[in-house]
């Protein structure tokens, strides 16, 4: 009797656990449709001209740098320098955050000081360390180009504005969404997709590894700010909202997919590879008052480390190739 009751529970035990991973698997489905504001609703067209505007060196005052940039699909839509490089081979302060899945995003930069897409997509163009372009000289040069005006005459009532020139890049960012992966197959019943060692890495980042706890989600990001404890003297967050200390040092949670493209590491840099990563999470960084109360040592072990990876690796969509757009004269 006493062995029956002992298969009992094992059997409970199993169908318990299978039913919270089942719950824990749902909360990282892809969504089906990407996210348009109501005031810049989708429109192939204007996602068309987005892209030329956002692959155009034109819109820097130099002519030498676009969006693509610092922004380039080879790299995860990332730059592979740790620090980004602007007008005049200036070398900035942080290194180049992805667009990726930026359409589930509330705030844009990784200080969070742009509130829309629309915002996010002037920033760039206007910062004088970085493509130095005034936007009445940006006006005026777009204008200038007259393989341009029908595109705008045709989407836009305004034609060619500041306006209407930051709602078509912005449509084009929304739709760089990262592609299916072997973890969304696994997510969807799949359970050849992921690696047994994938799975454990899976089980540890939403248990005693605590990644979900800033990287939760299908982008694997809460869309929030927390000071991770690196070495820096940049504020961040802090600057932009100072009236939370936990805000010192604070910036916002990138979100995972196609990590493995995105190298190096963290808002400056600084960390080469994912191997780094684990370990600057597992030591907890340099506690100070702001560090995030989530920062802290992980009983974690080497075998854990080498499962939390393999999980990340599958997190790689399978993007098709981004085509280049042939650019107005």
């Amino acid at each position: 009797m006493k062995y029956l009751v002992l298969i009992l529970s094992l059997v409970f035990a199993l169908v318990t656990q299978a039913e919270i991973s089942d719950d824990m698997k749902a909360l990282y489905k892809r969504p089906d449709t990407i996210p348009f504001p109501a005031d810049n609703p989708y429109q192939a067209e204007k996602a068309a001209l987005g892209k030329m505007l956002f692959f155009d060196p034109r819109l820097s005052i130099n002519q030498n740098i676009s969006c693509a940039t610092c922004h380039n699909p080879s790299f995860g839509w990332e730059q592979a320098m740790p620090l980004a490089v602007g007008a005049q081979n200036t070398e900035l302060g942080r290194h180049n955050p992805t667009i990726l899945n930026l359409a589930w995003g509330d705030s844009f930069f990784w200080d969070g000081r742009a509130a829309t897409l629309e915002e996010q997509a002037l920033g760039p163009i206007q910062s004088a360390v970085e493509m130095n372009m005034p936007l009445d000289v940006l006006i005026d040069r777009v204008r200038g180009i007259q393989g341009y005006h029908p595109y705008f005459n045709s989407i836009f009532t305004e034609g060619i504005t500041a306006e209407t020139i930051a709602k078509a890049i912005a449509t084009f960012e929304r739709t760089v969404v990262s592609g299916p992966s072997p973890f969304d197959r696994w997510i969807e019943g799949d359970e050849s997709a992921i690696s047994a060692s994938a799975k454990r890495g899976f089980e540890l980042f939403n248990g005693k590894a605590k990644c979900s706890a800033c990287h939760a989600g299908w982008n694997f990001t809460d869309n929030k700010f927390h000071d991770i404890g690196l070495p820096t003297l940049d504020e961040g967050r802090f600057v932009i909202v100072p009236s939370s200390e936990l805000n010192r040092h604070a910036f916002k949670t990138p979100g995972l997919r196609n990590i493995s493209q995105r190298a190096p590491f963290m808002h400056n840099g600084s960390i080469a590879n994912l191997d780094a990563v684990l370990v600057h999470y597992l030591s907890g960084g340099i506690p100070r008052p702001s560090r995030s109360p989530d920062m802290g040592f992980l009983p974690i072990n080497s075998d854990d480390m080498s499962d939390l990876k393999a999980f990340l690796m599958t997190l790689q969509g399978e993007d098709a190739p981004m085509s280049l757009p042939a650019l107005p004269h």
